[in-house]
């Protein structure tokens, strides 16, 4: 009768193969080292090791590798990066001009960027930066507004010069 852990080391090489697979599509470092973890268990294979043993090498080489190289590589990827905010992220706190009235229900503003959004007004008690306790009133056409957080395809404003009257 054929003993199946002979060929152990075939589901070694799969294993190998498909974590590299996985870690060309994600590029996070995870699946690299759990790859060069798994040629420690092939290693234990080719060495005559039981087959818990090989996996307790290519667990505890995993492990270490997750744990030690993995953070100094995507520190190092990730160092020179663009530190430029994008996206929604970069529209938090920028400026911008009403187009058309903006209410707490929505309106039209200009941010600087050049962008057209719909837009509504932080609702009166929301955690905009003012702070006030006045009644919320409606943005006019021309009035400066600066952008508070963005809900969708919404920009949540509140006007600009409210914000410096209380600082």
């Amino acid at each position: 009768m054929v003993d199946l852990t002979d060929y152990l080391w075939i589901l070694w090489l799969v294993f190998i193969l498909v974590a590299i697979t996985i870690e060309l599509l994600t590029l996070e470092f995870t699946f690299l080292m759990i790859s060069i973890g798994s040629l420690g268990g092939l290693a234990a294979n080719l060495l005559g090791l039981d087959w818990w043993v090989q996996i307790v090498v290519a667990a505890g080489l995993s492990v270490l590798l997750l744990l030690t190289i993995r953070p100094f590589l995507l520190r190092a990827l990730r160092k020179g990066g663009d530190p430029a905010l994008s996206n929604i992220d970069a529209l938090i706190g920028m400026s911008g001009r009403v187009i058309s009235s903006v209410t707490e229900t929505g309106g039209l503003v200009k941010l600087a960027n050049g962008e057209t959004w719909t837009a509504r007004l932080v609702l009166p008690g929301g955690s905009a930066p003012s702070g006030s306790t006045e009644p919320q009133r409606d943005a006019e056409p021309g009035e400066t507004i600066s952008v508070h957080l963005i809900e969708g395809s919404t920009a949540v404003v509140f006007p600009a010069e409210r914000n410096q009257n209380n600082a």
